[in-house]
């Protein structure tokens, strides 16, 4: 097995290792240090996430195919590969706003969306409208929203975990400033606090650190490592390899389908980013260099929700 910065990192309880796991199957890796080959259909007893033979797109165009996953609880999963592999798609199935086209999907025993008030889901910040007039704290308290239904208004223990969430982020002086006059590492922070606020038991952050300073970088992934040891599930995208390797317990490769899923490790070894970014690797002697875009995303369906729209439980 590779070894790495994130190879010695202790996994909280309840991670997923599939070598100490007591009904772990041997597999036939296809890459080093690969180890997705466990049985899915067994898995799906402890997981938290379970995606078996998913394939999804837009329109016509396929954007992942054939994916078979299973995330547990207490686990932090980075998700990394190139711009338009599948890293977006893969968390909107996961939050239920697409459809597989094949396979099928299970969140936390159930269909997507169906337990939507128990996941949080973070876009990226792309994908937001800055500009509609709601404060830092409005933002945050829609975080409370699935939990208290269409008619209940918000009481005092919303307006607690509101200011818990904020405290939590470093953001408490900024709940009455307007969401779209914050920095971008100031709106991360928000965003951050909104799932926060939520109490879910799965996060899904779409580049939850992606250009942020080096403090709020460690900030966040500070908090994040915190819910994972309380056993929620945490599923980030990101473009930081360096990150990934050191600060997340596992790792899932995509790029078109699931390329390689296992320790933190993997981000180190050439033979998993060579499958995983082809010609968008640039390999200088030690040094590894990523050509990509990074605001070229997954092709987004059509209305796309922004954060002031809410989600709903089914």
């Amino acid at each position: 097995m590779s070894t790495g910065p994130g190879a010695g990192h202790d996994p909280p309880a309840g991670a997923f290792e599939p070598h100490a796991h007591p009904h772990a199957h041997p597999v036939e890796r296809e890459l080093p240090a690969y180890d997705a080959h466990y049985d899915i259909a067994h898995t799906a007893h402890h997981a938290t996430v379970v995606l078996d033979g998913v394939d999804v797109g837009y329109d016509d165009t396929v954007v992942l195919g054939g994916v078979n996953l299973a995330v547990l609880p207490g686990t932090l999963l980075a998700v990394f590969g190139p711009n338009g592999g599948g890293k977006s798609t893969l968390l909107k199935v996961i939050a239920g706003l697409l459809t597989p086209w094949r396979g099928s999907a299970t969140v936390l025993g159930a269909a997507p969306g169906r337990h939507s008030r128990r996941v949080a889901y973070v876009p990226q910040a792309e994908q937001v409208d800055w500009e509609f007039p709601v404060s830092v704290g409005d933002v945050v308290m829609m975080g409370r929203y699935p939990r208290l239904g269409p008619f209940r208004r918000p009481g005092a223990v919303d307006r607690a975990a509101v200011r818990g969430a904020l405290e939590q982020v470093g953001m408490a002086a900024h709940a009455r400033t307007q969401i779209g006059r914050l920095s971008g590492g100031q709106r991360r922070r928000a965003f951050l606090a909104r799932a926060l606020a939520a109490d879910p038991d799965l996060y899904l952050l779409d580049e939850p650190v992606t250009g942020v300073d080096p403090t709020t970088q460690e900030d966040l992934m500070s908090i994040l490592e915190a819910e994972a040891r309380r056993g929620k599930t945490v599923i980030a995208t990101t473009h930081d390899l360096a990150c990934a390797a050191q600060r997340f317990q596992r790792v899932l490769a995509i790029n078109g389908g699931v390329v390689a899923h296992g320790p933190a490790a993997l981000v180190l070894d050439d033979a998993v980013l060579t499958a995983t970014y082809g010609g968008h690797l640039l390999v200088l002697g030690e040094r590894r260099v990523l050509i990509d875009d990074p605001h070229h995303h997954d092709q987004p369906p059509p209305g796309e929700a922004h954060f002031h729209q809410g989600g709903r439980e089914g």
